[in-house]
């Protein structure tokens, strides 16, 4: 893609965007670690310097990605919620609705998946910038395990975390605040359940179950369901037929 014909009046807004968008090819590419303002720069035919006016460093521009990539990721389990709670679905099929909706995001996107779940980049921290987004893959999450113990779909554990509470504030916030017993322990296990559905996705995107499992997007539905049974929620599945 070439921009060098675009006129000075052009607003900063569109041109992050198409830098941006040259990026995310570059990270098909070259993945995070080879991400570079000069590749970007040869890639769009701008100046270098033309994208460091928007993108003074790699890792600004890399920040932007990162936000973006969570943005996208939680909006899509956003609707996928959303047009489950208006089907009147339940607690369960509104966690597998999410999830799925994840899984599709993150194979059409892999590298922008690979870019906030995949290895870290080297010399590259995320700034505080990034908390925000990042936290509406686990919000969706949160809302559905809360709005399912309010409706009282959740079945008891049958043994809480032993010991004291293992949480941050910013955990128990994100909740909605500490529910009673037999609940107590829930938001734990619903970050085990966030964390399990993470390394999932992982394994499958970088195609580590491939070779172990005959229909991924089955095995997919049937470990989101495992794994909601530690928060005494039920996952609908089809019967199986063979």
């Amino acid at each position: 893609m070439d921009v060098s014909a675009m006129s000075s009046t052009d607003d900063d807004i569109t041109l992050a965007v198409v830098i941006k968008d040259i990026a995310r090819q570059q990270l098909v590419k070259l993945g995070a670690a080879g991400l570079s303002l000069e590749a970007v720069a040869r890639d769009s035919g701008l100046p270098v310097a033309d994208v460091e006016a928007v993108f003074p460093h790699r890792d600004d521009l890399l920040t932007a990605l990162v936000i973006d990539a969570y943005d996208a990721s939680g909006e899509a389990m956003e609707q996928a919620d959303g047009a489950a709670r208006e089907a009147g679905a339940s607690g369960g099929a509104r966690l597998l609705a999410v999830t799925r909706a994840l899984r599709q995001w993150s194979f059409d996107n892999s590298a922008e998946f690979t870019l906030i779940y995949g290895s870290p980049v080297p010399d590259y921290h995320a700034p505080q910038d990034t908390v925000l987004s990042a936290s509406r893959t686990p919000a969706v999450l949160a809302g559905i395990v809360r709005s399912s113990l309010e409706a009282g779909e959740l079945t008891p554990p049958r043994r809480p975390v032993p010991g004291p509470p293992l949480l941050l504030p910013e955990a128990v916030q994100l909740f909605g605040g500490a529910p009673e017993a037999p609940f107590s322990d829930i938001v734990e296990r619903g970050i085990v359940l966030w964390s399990s559905l993470i390394g999932l996705l992982v394994f499958q995107v970088f195609s580590r179950t491939h070779d172990s499992v005959r229909d991924e997007a089955a095995f997919f539905d049937y470990a989101i369901a495992v794994a909601a049974e530690s928060i005494g929620l039920v996952v609908p599945l089809a019967e199986n037929t063979d």
